[in-house]
């Protein structure tokens, strides 16, 4: 028996299909493309095959050996890994993709499908909040046309974007819609509207709520506030995804708050980005995870996701009290100018026994660095850390933080070094942790390049490819594929996604496993990803030979059974 015989009786052997069922035996048949000679990893965790990829239309139709097949187009894969395109389940790329539709930091990486929402999300929207975030753009300038979150997506899909773009309907927009910036709980009849706001998201096809509780005004909600949305999200069949209220000195407690919440709303949960943040937490990792695990154990669909790094990136509100955040910008700066609110959140901020997440002592304030201005006279200060511009200014730390909000008129993009690399691959073991940058698109051109950023922008995935499967072998190619694309997929109810498998949508990222690598640097994090060949979205070829190809065919993906409407009588 021959080689191709081998493989085929393999590919046969693992479920795989060598020709379309369409085509009739014994006849050659012709696909508009099939990518030759790769070694394919399905994206369930099955060891890779070398074989064939046909493609018809926006779907994979045929598997194997296709030998005596022809094709209108044909890739050569020959020592390349052909994998299912990976999916960011926490992208920020909702203003990068409207400034450059291209999303090339993520494309040049294999992803083809970004996933918004943590806890703001582009929709729904009154008018107040559509002129407070006109007014509040960066460098990234749009006028706001959208009012639902569906219309957004859909305004993005008619853009034109290379990847795939779903969302969770932000529990903080739903608050804001109804309340505001108030820092105060909603009344019942306030919460049947966000209730009845989540309903009409979700019938257009959300994956299910997000929340971020660790920023003003969400950390000003309640559980039951948390469970009466998640009720309405559950009868619609979505899901539940948290950054929680805490990650550092009550992460135990937030995690307890996340089940919880999942229980008493009979819903699937996900942690944003899982990490035990500040030296002094660090301990806590084990007893997270066991955490985790108990709950799954009892029947509850628990997961998470994780970036590949040991820094996180947020803004300086991470580290300035809640409460002087009330009112949106324009309160809070207000509220900071004010005395006696001043003096009372310097010394809150000092307080070890704070009830509220500082970011900023639990990392060090030698280890915060900025990196997002919006005022030009501040650029200047762009990789300092905030200890560094402290001593520049003659002031504190907490005094600075609070100054570079009030000068820049926003919360300034900030990186905080805050987690151990022993939990990174505690995090990277575990067969429940998909992956998230936590960053949005970027280019390395144009208006991108005023500000820095977290190098996980441009290396989140490769980073697990290159530094953690091939050079560390910490997991297998396979399971980091798998926890890439098909676990994501079904955790998300991403119909057809996430595998190569007859049938499924041709999201493809063809890639030299050896040379696989990011580039980007804290100090230099505007620099590509490399190894990756080429890039398929929904069957059209969105990257070849590592360049852009000018084709758009990234679509607004909405959850499996969408379409099957729901109201808030379902929640009754």
């Amino acid at each position: 028996m021959n080689i191709r015989k081998i493989l085929l009786a393999s590919a046969i052997s693992l479920g795989i299909s060598a020709c379309s069922s369409e085509t009739p035996q014994n006849t050659s048949p012709h696909y508009d493309k099939i990518i030759r000679g790769g070694t394919i990893h399905d994206g369930r965790g099955n060891p890779g095959n070398i074989g064939d990829v046909a493609i018809n239309g926006d779907r994979i139709v045929a598997i194997g050996d296709l030998s005596t097949a022809s094709a209108s187009e044909e890739i050569d894969a020959t020592g390349l890994v052909v994998s299912p395109g990976f999916i960011n389940v926490l992208s920020w790329s909702v203003n990068t993709l409207i400034e450059d539709g291209r999303g090339m930091s993520e494309l040049k990486q294999g992803v083809t499908f970004e996933v918004f929402g943590e806890g703001t999300s582009m929709g729904p929207l009154t008018p107040e909040l559509k002129e407070y975030d006109e007014r509040n753009q960066g460098d990234i300038k749009y006028d706001i046309t959208w009012t639902t979150l569906g219309e957004y997506l859909t305004f993005l899909e008619n853009k034109g974007i290379s990847p795939n773009v779903a969302s969770f309907v932000g529990a903080t927009t739903v608050r804001k819609h109804e309340i505001g910036y108030e820092n105060r709980l909603p009344t019942p009849e306030e919460t049947i509207r966000m209730q009845h706001l989540v309903i009409n998201a979700m019938n257009e096809g959300a994956l299910g709520v997000g929340s971020s509780l660790i920023y003003a005004p969400a950390s000003y909600s309640n559980t039951a506030e948390l469970i009466a949305l998640n009720k309405a999200a559950s009868v619609c069949g979505g899901s539940y995804i948290s950054h929680l209220r805490s990650e550092g000195n009550m992460i135990d407690e937030a995690v307890d708050e996340l089940i919880a919440i999942a229980r008493e709303a009979n819903i699937p949960a996900e942690i944003y980005h899982l990490k035990a943040a500040g030296k002094e937490n660090w301990s806590k990792m084990g007893s997270i995870i066991e955490r985790i695990e108990q709950a799954r154990a009892e029947g509850l669909k628990i997961t998470a996701n994780m970036y590949s790094y040991t820094a996180g990136a947020t803004g300086l509100d991470a580290m300035i009290p809640p409460w002087i955040q009330e009112g949106g910008i324009d309160g809070w700066i207000a509220n900071m100018k004010d005395p006696e609110m001043r003096a009372r959140a310097l010394k809150e901020m000092r307080d070890p026994l704070r009830d509220w997440e500082n970011l900023g002592s639990g990392s060090g304030y030698e280890n915060v660095i900025t990196v997002g201005f919006k005022n030009p006279e501040l650029r200047h200060l762009t990789g300092k850390t905030l200890l560094e511009i402290a001593g520049m200014r003659g002031t504190s730390p907490e005094e600075a933080a609070m100054d570079l909000v009030i000068e820049d008129n926003s919360e300034v993009g900030t990186i905080y070094f805050m987690m151990s690399e022993e939990n990174v691959i505690k995090k990277l073991q575990l067969p429940w942790v998909s992956f998230g940058s936590d960053a949005g698109s970027q280019a390395a051109e144009g208006v991108f390049l005023n500000s820095s950023t977290h190098p996980r922008a441009y290396g989140n995935f490769v980073r697990v490819l290159g530094k953690y499967v091939r050079d560390e072998k910490i997991l297998s190619l396979s399971e980091a594929i798998r926890r890439m694309t098909s676990l994501p997929a079904t955790n998300l109810k991403l119909k057809d996604r996430g595998a190569i498998a007859e049938g499924y949508y041709a999201d493809i990222a063809i890639f030299d496993p050896e040379t696989i690598a990011e580039k980007a640097t804290y100090e230099q994090p505007h620099q590509y990803a490399v190894g990756m060949k080429h890039v398929f979205v929904n069957g059209v070829q969105a990257l070849k030979d590592g360049e852009h190809t000018g084709n758009f065919s990234g679509r607004f993906v909405k959850r499996d059974g969408w379409e099957n409407q729901c109201s808030i009588e379902d929640i009754m």
